[in-house]
């Protein structure tokens, strides 16, 4: 058992429309311009988040995390994609993007949603519950190894099935 202190989380709320200029500096800093040519962003190309469903980590007035999430169909199966998660390098390894996924996902099975997918590290997504989702096929070139799924309804995976297309 560790004495040391455990860090205090950021406040954690659903994102606003005022927030997208901060989230997009965040993810921009985070990834760098090569965001743009991830297959991912494919499907988030002039599209907006589904604010209900995307979290923002506030310290103050300071935005220090973030993830978005948005609708999409696998084959015939609607889901919701998530990504891309931010997090200000000051803030990382403390738990906020664990914290940021979790809040997340009971946002998006409270809303009524069967399952989440995304493009991922095992390592860090699956102690969150996600999954190795083989029948997922991602727009562009993707290491298929890395989609995942976690389903929020039970065999909600199992349908998992075919390309993912924006809604």
């Amino acid at each position: 058992m560790s004495l040391a202190a455990q860090p205090i989380l950021p406040s954690l709320r659903c994102e606003r429309p005022q927030d997208a200029d901060a989230v997009e500096r965040l993810v921009l800093r985070a990834f760098g311009p090569g965001r743009f040519a991830r297959a991912a962003e494919r499907l988030r190309e002039g599209r907006a988040p589904l604010l209900d469903l995307s979290i923002a980590a506030w310290d103050g007035r300071e935005l220090v995390g973030s993830v978005r999430q948005w609708a999409v169909k696998v084959g015939a199966t609607p889901a919701i994609f998530l990504g891309p998660i931010a997090v200000e390098a000051a803030y990382r390894s403390h738990g906020l993007g664990a914290a940021l996924i979790e809040q997340a996902c009971a946002a998006a099975s409270g809303a009524g949603h069967a399952a989440i997918v995304l493009v991922g590290d095992m390592p860090f997504f699956g102690p969150l519950g996600f999954d190795p989702a083989p029948g997922v096929i991602m727009p562009g070139p993707v290491d298929q190894t890395r989609v995942l799924a976690r389903a929020l309804t039970p065999g909600a995976d199992a349908v998992l099935k075919g390309p993912v297309v924006a809604t």
